[in-house]
């Protein structure tokens, strides 16, 4: 197989590092740490590979490999023929020079072992990437020992699609305002994920039919051993197209039973936390006082087009798309988001060193009929909470009422909090 490496490493530095577009992430390239990123499948964690490779000055200073190569055929054993295949093809480099890059390394049993060693013996300029949080963060934690800096990749925000798409960030102009709303508008009714931004309707819709098969049956079924496959691909299903909306474990429980199909609910609740995992499906509890509401919890979906794309419906139903969106953008930065039901509801509250710092509230357009109801939210939220500010996000609409800020959403996506 050394051989095999060998030709891998070097078309590799024949080729050139592949074009790409920046993303709106600063990744390290010297920071001393073991650096992970962790994401969902095609959310483009080898592109970003791609952009911390392009500060290298010497493209033959790069080892990389793809551990989804199906040419290659690792385990614990040989992992070392890696860095032999280099070595021998460069007798003079300095070990410490070599930049290691790792891509969906979790493929592969005992790489922690085989990172460790590199780390300890040869470089710390080492990047992996992987497509399952738990397992990811979970053997990082116990195997590499505090060597590490990890950051979650998302498919592409508002920003990065609208540099993807080559469309100024203007939303201060009449001209830009309805340029960059508009770029909105067929952002909502496509998808994030970078492969999909050129494509063809039709071609955008196979390929993320097939990213959910690839997901469901890689990222869940192969990798956690699943055998029965019904009940997991009918949850997942379930909470995707139904992104936005409360779910119930036990509703979905005698659903599945209704049907003949055997499992506990034990079962399914592992199931949650295998989609959560692996970046598909993001479950978000309502923050209750009240015992019995403490259960209560919405899922969104780590792409808006893909939600579309599994259920009919859902392609109508903007406002559900655009909540999508602005939780993924939340969660770009937040870990601890939650929404608030009480008398009301508010969308998400975010928690900071275990205080409520935010608010939000998102709804396409405030109509007279729904203008109280979604203002009564947000106050109920702010008032619970002591907060002096609130933020709603709408389509178009600009306004303050009571310290609450109506602003477009376009304009709160492009605005830099979140890097």
């Amino acid at each position: 197989m050394k051989d095999l490496l060998k030709n891998i490493i070097l078309d590799f530095h024949k080729r050139e590092i592949p074009a790409f577009v920046q993303r709106d992430i600063e990744i390290p390239i010297d920071s001393g740490k073991i650096v992970t990123l962790i994401g969902s499948r095609r959310s483009g964690k080898t592109y970003a590979l791609y952009q911390i490779m392009s500060q290298i000055d010497d493209i033959t200073k790069i080892l990389y490999i793809n551990f989804e190569d199906e040419r290659l055929n690792f385990n614990s054993n040989n992992l070392n023929e890696i860095i032999d295949a280099y070595l021998e093809l460069y007798t003079n480099r300095k070990e410490s020079d070599i930049y290691f890059f790792f891509d969906e390394i979790q493929e592969i049993d005992g790489w922690q072992k085989f990172v460790r060693r590199i780390n300890d013996t040869f470089s710390s300029n080492i990047f992996i990437t992987g497509s399952s949080a738990k397992l990811l963060s979970k053997e990082i934690a116990t195997s590499l020992r505090g060597r590490t800096i990890t950051f979650e990749i998302f498919p592409l925000s508002f920003s990065e699609y609208l540099s993807f798409k080559e469309i100024e960030k203007d939303f201060i102009s009449t001209k830009g305002k309805a340029s960059v709303n508009s770029a909105l508008k067929e952002y909502i009714a496509t998808s994030a994920f970078p492969e999909t931004i050129k494509m063809e309707h039709h071609i955008r819709e196979k390929t993320l039919q097939m990213y959910f098969d690839v997901m469901l049956f890689r990222d869940i079924i192969e990798r956690n051993r699943i055998k029965n496959v019904i009940p997991i691909k009918y949850l997942m299903q379930k909470l995707i197209a139904n992104t936005s909306k409360e779910f119930s474990i036990h509703k979905i429980y005698n659903e599945l039973k209704s049907q003949g199909i055997k499992l506990s609910k034990n079962n399914l609740y592992e199931y949650l936390s295998f989609l959560n995992d692996a970046f598909i499906v993001f479950p978000v509890q309502n923050f209750s006082e009240k015992i019995n509401n403490r259960s209560q919890k919405k899922s969104y979906s780590i792409d808006h087009g893909l939600a579309s794309m599994v259920s009919f419906t859902l392609s109508e139903d903007y406002g559900r798309m655009l909540e999508n969106i602005v939780f993924i953008h939340l969660r770009r930065r937040y870990q601890n988001i939650f929404y608030f039901k009480n008398k009301y509801e508010c969308d998400f509250i975010i928690k900071e060193k275990n205080k409520i710092t935010q608010c939000f509230q998102v709804c396409s357009v405030l109509t007279d009929d729904n203008k109280k109801r979604e203002i009564n939210g947000i106050k109920e939220a702010m008032n619970y909470f002591s907060l002096k500010k609130g933020i709603i996000l709408t389509e178009n609409q600009t306004d303050k009422i009571d310290g609450i800020t109506i602003m477009p959403v376009y304009q709160w996506l492009l605005e830099s909090f979140v890097k």
